[in-house]
């Protein structure tokens, strides 16, 4: 196992037989672009696209193949990703983002409060850039030729992790094979069946999760006039049964959420705490219509507990913390930052401009929000801020500001 180290995107690139060029079809891999005798890294989740690339890979005589896997907090059994690397003769690496994760990708987007639309929080939209930046450590490490993915057409992954490559300065062979050259599932199932994993054919929806979201979408979720979410995908979001109400406080430090119940937490145990707290009243599922690049809506769902109630409970302990011409202000630049994001440009610097922002508003936003979860929703008990601009007593204040104005 590996683990990941913060880093740059400054690097030596490796001495590369083809400096140049964008994998767009298993034709541009099996016709010469990249070195068959080179390191390869390929990103993968244990899918059934990810896993057929590998075996792709293996049968076109790629012999240094390295699947690389991001544990991003998903809580996922990586067994099968271990069985599917032994059965292709490939090397796993498992690298471990799930601090990286939380502290540099999801705490600006609590801040930015990031949500698309006014539909549903980003996700994949986090994850995707920390991926590209994981697997071009590993490439860089490796000496390898050339990093590759799996997303396709009717996915925005494709410019989210194709712009983070690009934007991190990587020199060699990029892309997903799978851009221009489709592949029916029917086939990819019948071809690994025949390399011994048999299990691929009963995935039938495309999920992706991490310690934000679980996300799914394709397969028998792809109609957005009829569809509905096999209840045994859920995790965290439980349906509940009647009872009565549970109380619960979150506490945030210059913008940063660091308790729960006045218990100090690291902020990736702060989310996977409150994912199943708040999961636990049946609270943070979303569907919503997404755009591709040229402007059609593809039908995604989720389900993300903690960023239901992080996100709600940073805007009211912002409300208490900063003046209104800033949040207005901010509120217009956080959908710069959506965008931006969006779009596949999180290391641009139009984002990173947008989040020093943001930030700056985030230094006054310390203090705690307590809530009354009931079935499905949740009620405001108290906000209580460090340095507030709320009144607590409104006689009292209308006395001081008449005398003062007598004065």
């Amino acid at each position: 196992m590996l683990t990941p180290t913060t880093t740059t995107g400054e690097y030596n690139a490796p001495p590369f037989a083809d400096r140049s060029g964008i994998v767009r079809s298993f034709h541009d891999i099996e016709s010469g672009r990249l070195d068959r005798d080179s390191p390869v890294v390929v990103m993968f989740s244990g899918g059934l696209d990810s896993t057929y690339l590998l075996h792709r890979l293996t049968s076109a005589g790629f012999g240094d193949i390295h699947a690389v896997y991001a544990d991003l907090g998903a809580g996922e059994d990586i067994e099968e990703q271990k069985h599917v690397a032994e059965q292709l003769s490939v090397h796993l690496h498992i690298l471990d983002g799930r601090q990286v994760f939380a502290e540099e990708y999801v705490r600006p987007a609590v801040a930015a409060q990031s949500v698309y639309l006014g539909t549903h929080p980003i996700s994949s939209s986090l994850s995707r850039p920390l991926i590209a930046k994981l697997a071009v450590e590993q490439a860089t490490a490796l000496g390898a030729a050339g990093i590759l993915h799996t997303a396709n057409r009717s996915q925005n992954t494709m410019r989210r992790l194709n712009g983070a490559l690009g934007d991190l300065g990587w020199a060699g062979v990029y892309g997903s094979p799978y851009d221009l050259d489709p592949v029916e599932r029917d086939q990819k199932v019948r071809e690994l069946e025949s390399r011994g994993l048999v299990h691929m054919s009963k995935r039938l929806t495309s999920v992706d999760s991490n310690l934000w979201c679980r996300e799914f979408e394709s397969g028998v979720l792809e109609d957005p006039e009829e569809h509905s979410v096999p209840e045994h995908l859920y995790r965290w979001s439980v349906l509940p049964s009647r009872r009565t109400g549970t109380d619960i406080e979150i506490g945030f430090r210059g913008g940063v959420p660091c308790s729960v119940d006045g218990t100090e937490l690291p902020l990736r145990e702060v989310i996977d705490t409150l994912n199943h707290r708040v999961g636990a009243c049946g609270i943070g599922r979303y569907s919503g219509l997404e755009h591709l690049q040229g402007g059609q809506k593809v039908l995604e769902l989720r389900e993300m507990p903690a960023a239901w109630i992080l996100l709600r409970s940073y805007r009211h302990l912002e409300t208490a913390t900063v003046d209104a011409e800033s949040i207005r202000e901010k509120m217009h630049i956080e959908q710069i930052w959506v965008r931006e994001a969006l779009e596949g440009r999180w290391f641009a610097n139009l984002r990173r401009a947008s989040q020093s922002f943001i930030d700056a508003c985030a230094s006054h936003v310390t203090g705690t929000v307590r809530w009354r979860l009931r079935d499905g929703t949740a009620d405001t008990l108290s906000i209580r801020a460090e340095h507030p601009l709320y009144l607590r007593d409104r006689e009292a204040w209308e006395r001081w500001a008449t005398a003062r104005a007598l004065a």
